[in-house]
This record gives structure tokens, C-alpha cells and sequence, in this order.
């Protein structure tokens, strides 16, 4: 019981520092590559942006107000466990989006010679000089793979992701397709802004595509499952150690065509990204032992996907 728990907290440990890095590298694709350009994102801090484009009202004051009401109703439908996560990202992106706004700014003051093209609405630096286009597709790969990250460990930057996510629950429709739905209409607003332009749009319907592929992916990276063949006359041992990873194990019975014999195979899905150690406790226990690994097209149930097609209806 003592373990299980301090395996609980060491893996929410982790879930919550690799959403800090996916949350500071979506601050920084954003504000050092899509803010000095005036591009528009989606999400809310697309919507910020737009209002920040047409009021100079700060991109993070927005970000935070808007999730607040957003967090109520995901409370609600999505549970405790992924609203705090989300809680946590809220207020981290908001502090992470106001501080890099901050040291980019002082750097566009301090080092001219490095950076010697600054916004004059934004008073932010373009860190990629004289390339809109450029700074679009490097902008929007960053924030892709820090969403990518930010979900894989059931968390949210808020906003539209809120929305993805609840729709997501219960429909077989990818993160990305929900987050590119919802987004469509805040890049479009950007366009009838007093300095809106069509290469402005442009970008921003650019900026929409390569974050959600992106973003999808991470998210299918993450999640691809794989499955284990085991043969091994210590099956019972490494059946044991692969369990106390809170990873199931099916056993079933064998025969060998040409010996005869009886023996027993072991079966194991798990995630790719446990592979790695799964094939270390095979090797620490049975070196000679014969494996075979397969991709799965989708594995469902308890402690992977959950089963998202509705059943028909009695008449």
C-alpha cells in the first residue's frame, strides 16, 4: 500500500514538471515567434491576442479571466483530477506568458546588436529578423510539441483545450480535429482587426495546421501501445516483476511443435514508452529468454483508451 502511494506521487511529480516544460515552451513559441509578427493562434491565447492586437490589453490577463469560467463547468465533466492539473496550468501559463514577454522585451533593450528589429505595438523582439513566415512554422512546431506534452500527461493549457478535451471524452474525434474546430474562428477575427491583412490570416491558418499535427503527433507517440510475446522458463518470475510495475501480464498455455514440450508464454500490453524497461527486468531475470514485440493498432480498456463508439439503441 506504502508503495503504491509513493508511486502515485513520484508519477504526479512527473506529470507536473513535464507540464511546466511543455507550458514554458508553448510561452516561448508563442511570444518570442508568434507575438513580433502579430500572428494569430488559437486558443485563448489567440483570442488574447487579438484583443491585445486591438486594445494593447495584456495577452495573460485574457488567458487567465476567460479560464476561470471555463474551469467551472470542466470541474464538472472532467473530474477533479484533470481540472487541477489545469488549474496548475492556467496559473503557470499566465505567469510563464507574462515572463518571457518580459525578458524578451529587455533583451530587444539591452542587446540591439542581437536583436535590431522590435515591434513597436508589442515592443517585442523578432528573433527570427525580416521572416514572418519563418518565425510562423518554428512558432507553432514549439507550441504543438509542448500541447503534445501538456496532454500526454492529463493536463491542459485551458481554454479551447477545455473544450477538446470534453468533447474528446466521449467521441472518437482526435484532440487536434476538436482544437483546429475551435481555433478557426479566432484566427478569422484576427483578419477584420484595423491592421488586419490576408498574409496575416495566412500565417495564422499555418500556425493552426502545423500546432495541431503536431500536437497529434506527441499525443500518438505517447500513447502507442505495444505487445510482448515472452518465452522463458522463468515466467513466473518475470510475470511477478513486470506486475509489481502495475502493468497486467496474461499467462497461457504452449506447446512447442517440435519438442513437445509444455511451456508457458506470457502476454503483456503496455505503452511504447514502457518498453524499454519491460525488456530490462526480461533481461535482468531470463538473458536467454525469446521475446517477440508488435505494434497494436489500439488497445482499450483499463490502463489505456477508453472505448469511445456508442452503442445502437434497442428499438
Amino acid at each position: 500500500m506504502v508503495t503504491k502511494y509513493r508511486t502515485s506521487i513520484a508519477q504526479d511529480v512527473r506529470d507536473y514538471v513535464i507540464i511546466t516544460l511543455g507550458l514554458l515552451m508553448y510561452a516561448i513559441g508563442f511570444t518570442c515567434f508568434q507575438l513580433p509578427y502579430e500572428i494569430t493562434t488559437g486558443g485563448l491565447a489567440g483570442a488574447g491576442a487579438v484583443i491585445f492586437y486591438a486594445t494593447g490589453f495584456p495577452v495573460q490577463y485574457t488567458f487567465f479571466s476567460v479560464n476561470i469560467l471555463l474551469l467551472i463547468v470542466a470541474v464538472k465533466v472532467l473530474g477533479w483530477r484533470f481540472c487541477l492539473k489545469t488549474i496548475y496550468a492556467v496559473f503557470m501559463l499566465t505567469f510563464l506568458l507574462g515572463l518571457v514577454q518580459e525578458v524578451m522585451i529587455y533583451w530587444g533593450q539591452t542587446r540591439p546588436d542581437m536583436f535590431p528589429d522590435i515591434n513597436p505595438h508589442s515592443h517585442l523582439p523578432q528573433v527570427v529578423q525580416g521572416n514572418a513566415f519563418m518565425s510562423c512554422i518554428l512558432g507553432a512546431a514549439i507550441e504543438g510539441v509542448g500541447i503534445g506534452f501538456v496532454f500526454l500527461h492529463n493536463g491542459s493549457t485551458g481554454g479551447t483545450d477545455i473544450i477538446a478535451s470534453i468533447i474528446n471524452k466521449y467521441k472518437d474525434v482526435t484532440l487536434g480535429q476538436m482544437m483546429m474546430l475551435c481555433d478557426i474562428i479566432i484566427i478569422t477575427t484576427a483578419f477584420f482587426l484595423p491592421d488586419g491583412d490576408v498574409d496575416k490570416l495566412l500565417y495564422g491558418y499555418c500556425t493552426l495546421i502545423i500546432v495541431n499535427l503536431m500536437l497529434d503527433y506527441v499525443v500518438d507517440r505517447g500513447r502507442q501501445s505495444v505487445q510482448f510475446l515472452i518465452f522463458s522458463r522463468e515466467y513466473d518470475a518475470i510475470a511477478a516483476a513486470i506486475s509489481a510495475t502495475h502493468r497486467g501480464v496474461t499467462v497461457l498455455d504452449g506447446q512447442g511443435w517440435y519438442t513437445k514440450q509444455e511451456r508457458k508464454v506470457l502476454v503483456v500490453l503496455a505503452k511504447k514508452r514502457e518498453s524499454t524497461n519491460i525488456f530490462r527486468i526480461i533481461q535482468s531475470i531470463d538473458p536467454n529468454a525469446f521475446v517477440s514485440q508488435s505494434k497494436v493498432i489500439g488497445v482499450f480498456g483499463e490502463g489505456f483508451d477508453r472505448i469511445k463508439v456508442k452503442a445502437k439503441k434497442e428499438n
